[in-house]
């Protein structure tokens, strides 16, 4: 019997983690990885920032490698249609203008996906 009612709360919890995962709301996320010029990541970044909070962006991180030479860009969208509207306008290519005198090589991607949920501890 003991074991029977554990193997109920282990399907109950494991049935509520389902549950969990399958209510979250989906992220919309552009990457993109840039190589730059040795000692040009305090003007890459300036460069990088972008003149005006584009719309849909609900926020975005930059994380570099050790030595400083690459940088990946991650925006989180409301929708992809607010990214592709962004990636299509004025103020973007200026922003891309200005980085393109340190980048030396660039990856990009749009992605959707959920959060990974930790649990407390």
């Amino acid at each position: 019997m003991h074991k029977l009612v554990a193997a109920g709360r282990a399907a109950m919890a494991a049935a509520a983690l389902v549950a969990e995962e399958a209510t979250m709301e989906a992220h919309f996320v552009w990457m993109t990885t840039r190589q730059i010029q040795p000692g040009t990541l305090a003007d890459f970044e300036r460069a990088w920032r972008p003149g005006t909070h584009p719309e849909g962006m609900l926020r975005a991180y930059a994380y570099w490698s050790e030595d400083e030479r690459e940088i990946v860009g991650i925006s989180f969208w409301a929708s992809k249609a607010s990214c592709e509207a962004w990636r299509a306008s004025e103020a973007e290519a200026r922003r891309r203008e200005a980085m393109a005198a340190y980048v030396v090589g660039e990856q990009e991607a749009f992605y959707r996906g959920r959060e990974l949920v930790v649990p407390a501890r």
